[in-house]
């Protein structure tokens, strides 16, 4: 079947503003992303925290950097049914979390005398 353009649908029969963000979207992700890439690298380049603090503000500003690309650049909640984008995520950090902790436990517990 042949699906018919209208003044409210794409050529592929979606809504024209579904999935798509605001310019002002755009602009306060991209914003809110060069602060939270800035905030570590100034704290790193000046050394005015500790070794521990450090390590978990870097920790916080990727976390919050990776929530602010899912929201504002790839719209996961912006879907018929974002509960398979969420899903699909939470597979993904899954499978993330398995190979840098089992990375990271190799190279830990398989050292030769170092």
């Amino acid at each position: 079947m042949a699906q018919h353009k209208t003044a409210e649908t794409g050529s592929h029969g979606h809504d024209s503003h579904e999935g798509h963000g605001s310019l002002k979207s755009y602009v306060t992700g991209f914003v809110l992303s060069i602060v939270l890439t800035i905030i570590p690298l100034v704290i790193v380049l000046n050394d005015l925290l500790n070794r521990t603090a450090t390590f978990v503000v870097i920790f916080v500003a990727a976390v919050l950097q990776l929530v602010v690309q899912l929201f504002f650049f790839m719209h996961i909640r912006e879907t018929e049914k974002p509960r398979w984008n969420v899903m699909g995520l939470v597979l993904g950090i899954i499978i993330l979390i398995t190979v840098v902790g089992g990375s990271i436990w190799i190279m830990e517990y398989n050292k030769i005398g170092y």
